[in-house]
């Protein structure tokens, strides 16, 4: 079953169930994958999905970084709760040792020697760990490693 299948028949379920908050988050969810369907008039695959909801991770990592400074807990944890739902249908994080594996492959593989060749590396990494790694941690530690 795809992502995108996957994502409507949870939210059918939530409907069913009277779900409304998570049914909310899944609505939205579903309209950033259609926004960009439209925008881009293509049919997005599982990858392309994947890097939809990163993007609204992030957003929301965002947000409550922004009204914990605020002081707004109520709104921060509105977006906590969002966060727990999108992440449902990320994959696994990768662990430590794992992302070092793949960034060590990834150095060998495009012959990066210096800090110039920082994108090649990041590139290659993106597309083993897609939406398993956060990959501002991932290019702050490729940078560490060809410092």
């Amino acid at each position: 079953m795809s992502l995108k299948a996957k994502i409507t028949e949870d939210m059918k379920a939530a409907m069913k169930g009277g779900e409304k908050d998570r049914l909310g988050v899944i609505r939205l969810v579903q309209a950033q994958i259609k926004q960009r369907e439209v925008d881009e008039r293509i049919e997005l695959d599982d990858t392309q999905v994947l890097a939809v909801l990163e993007k609204m991770q992030k957003q929301r990592r965002d947000s409550i970084e922004q009204y914990d400074k605020a002081g707004r807990t109520d709104l921060a944890d509105v977006e906590r709760y969002e966060m727990g739902v999108i992440a449902g249908y990320l994959p696994a994080k990768l662990d430590e040792a794992e992302l070092d594996a793949i960034i060590a492959v990834a150095i060998a593989e495009s012959g990066a020697s210096s800090a110039r060749d920082m994108g090649k590396v990041v590139a290659l990494v993106k597309e083993k760990a897609a939406g398993r790694a956060d990959m501002a941690a991932v290019a702050g530690k490729v940078k560490a490693k060809l410092a």
